[in-house]
């Protein structure tokens, strides 16, 4: 399950993980135009542990998932 909901500076995105046998936090993601901030709770600290990528890092992360081993280069096909 997730939800989506638009801010004034970005669009947030939280992931809940609703099926696993042993749950895990939700993940919040805010999308902005520069940058993605990747969030989530540490249960055994109760702070949120952070990770920001540019656009262009989420976007490498995406075409990722579905590629086979190896080094990849982004070739820009504007």
């Amino acid at each position: 399950m997730f939800t989506i909901e638009h801010e004034f500076d970005a669009t947030v995105i939280t992931l809940i993980d609703d099926v696993a046998a042993e749950r895990e936090e939700d993940v919040r993601l805010a999308v902005s135009e520069k940058s993605v901030i990747v969030e989530q709770m540490d249960e055994k600290t109760g702070e949120a542990k952070k990770i920001t990528l540019s656009a262009s890092q989420l976007s490498d992360l995406l075409a990722s998932v579905n590629l086979p081993e190896g080094s990849y280069t982004k070739i820009n096909q504007d």
